[in-house]
């Protein structure tokens, strides 16, 4: 597997780093911007946007949907500036998860509508490598991608730590995170 560009670690980055003390948050951010400068090789593509559009990376992975056994999937990264845009291909069907730095906000594209539905949690499951959207609707397999997030972001509380875990409110900012057993809590 070629190895992970950093400017992708801004999601996990995002999710753990709503785990953080505050002071922390921006100096995750900086070093993910940093990295990103110093190691992404965006390839541009054109769009009528303002803001243009810029593939982080393209990875081969596998991926599962509402639990089921993982299979093979496309995950596609797409940076456009304050966003990024996370494009699953699993066989026929297309997901695109939309992650906002600040305040950090997540939202599932409803490709019957257009519509962007904001996410009702997200989560990390290292000894996984796994990333999960609204519980297990959406799982993400990367053997490298969260170890490597662990080991760049020492100072942010994860020795030892399992799980991380966001909820989100009805207007996709997260309300509550957890770690570990924490994270059997029934949010309401």
């Amino acid at each position: 597997m070629p190895p992970h560009p950093a400017r992708p670690a801004l999601l996990g980055a995002l999710l753990l780093a709503a785990l953080a003390p505050p002071t922390s948050m921006a100096a995750v951010e900086a070093q993910v911007v940093a990295q990103a400068a110093r190691q992404a090789s965006p390839a541009p593509s054109p769009t009528p946007l303002s803001t243009p559009r810029r593939q982080l990376y393209k990875l081969n992975t596998r991926c599962s949907l509402a639990g089921a056994a993982p299979i093979a999937c496309t995950l596609e990264a797409i940076d456009e500036g304050m966003t990024t845009l996370y494009r699953h291909q699993i066989g026929e069907r297309s997901f695109t998860i939309r992650i906002s730095d600040q305040p950090v906000r997540m939202s599932l594209l409803d490709p019957s509508t257009g519509r962007w539905q904001s996410l009702r949690s997200a989560g990390a499951l290292f000894s996984k490598n796994t990333i999960c959207f609204n519980d297990r609707d959406l799982c993400v397999i990367n053997p490298n991608y969260l170890n490597s997030i662990r080991e760049d972001h020492p100072d942010l509380r994860l020795r030892g730590r399992d799980r991380v875990q966001l909820h989100f409110g009805a207007d996709g900012r997260v309300d509550a995170s957890c770690y570990d057993a924490g994270c059997r809590v029934t949010f309401r």
